[in-house]
């Protein structure tokens, strides 16, 4: 079962999903997304309304009404309506109030029910033009993948931590890669190259992107054959550096520690050695300095 509260919420029992895989988390972000894309919509309609008193309701007063329209609204992956699933029932409405062998109405109950019936018919609007426009952006942008093993594909740099240099610098990914197997629908197993065998060869479908070779002369200018970013090993090391602890002048070492372990596994290395070396050594500098 996949939550979205990560560790904070009884971590030993749930499986929270993985970043790598929003398919499986953010039900929570999605729900406020799809609430601001209707909001939007509500507010450009600049929606008032003006009783028989000469009151004008505006958009903000008529929330309550947008908040009624759209926990009765049918829900696509439910097929029923957010209270009903909440609450087991569905609220009243005031036109379930309004009696029709009644001769005459009171103006105060027909300007309510009038005010109440435009801003659902608005806000309704509004909610199935964002679910036809969430939609669409979804199935623009998601396609099912069409892998298959043998195919050359380009591993997004994303997920290399060893890799030399500046990020912004860097290469979006690495390649072309091939893949030797199919790890269910959203997973691929590649076989790298011996720079990088170290890393783990399974990614997801997220992360890797079809590679196509260039035609010989469509394009002289391009560069070709691309060096590949050196990447740094430290040999025994027991993950990524956290930060720099003390310095050996002599032999320009620094003894580091590494992420999420103790202080009994530091480790002296060169300084050409640790991942974002630079940016360590300006922290440790500075640290020094005071």
């Amino acid at each position: 079962m996949e939550i979205d509260r990560k560790k904070n919420f009884r971590f030993s029992e749930w499986a929270p999903g993985s970043a790598y895989h929003p398919q499986t988390d953010g039900l929570a972000e999605r729900m406020i997304q799809k609430m601001e894309d209707i909001l939007r919509r509500f507010c450009a309609y600049s929606i008032e309304y003006k009783d028989h008193e000469g009151y004008t309701h505006y958009w903000v007063t008529l929330l309550p009404d947008f908040q009624v329209a759209y926990n009765t609204s049918q829900n696509f992956t439910t097929g029923i309506t957010p209270a009903l699933v909440e609450k087991q029932w569905n609220p009243l409405l005031p036109v379930d109030h309004l009696k029709k062998h009644l001769l005459t109405i009171h103006p105060t109950a027909k300007d309510f029910h009038d005010m109440w019936k435009r801003a659902c018919d608005t806000a309704s609007k509004c909610i199935a033009e964002a679910k036809e426009y969430n939609k669409w952006r979804w199935e623009k942008t998601h396609m099912e993948p069409d892998f298959k093993e043998g195919d050359q594909v380009l591993v997004s740099t994303l997920s290399f931590n060893n890799l030399k240099g500046p990020k912004k610098m860097r290469d979006s990914f690495l390649g072309p890669f091939t893949i030797i197997r199919l790890i269910g629908k959203n997973s691929v197993e590649v076989k790298l190259k011996e720079e990088s065998s170290r890393k783990h060869p399974v990614f997801p479908v997220s992360l890797v992107k079809p590679y196509f070779q260039t035609e010989e002369g469509k394009f002289p200018s391009k560069r070709r054959n691309p060096t590949p970013p050196e990447i740094v090993e430290v040999e025994d090391s027991p993950g990524l550096v956290s930060r720099i602890i003390r310095a050996r002048k002599d032999q320009r070492q620094y003894l580091v520690r590494f992420k999420n372990q103790t202080a009994d596994k530091n480790k002296w290395v060169a300084e050409d050695a640790i991942p974002d070396g630079n940016l360590l050594l300006r922290r440790f500098r500075a640290s020094r300095r005071t």
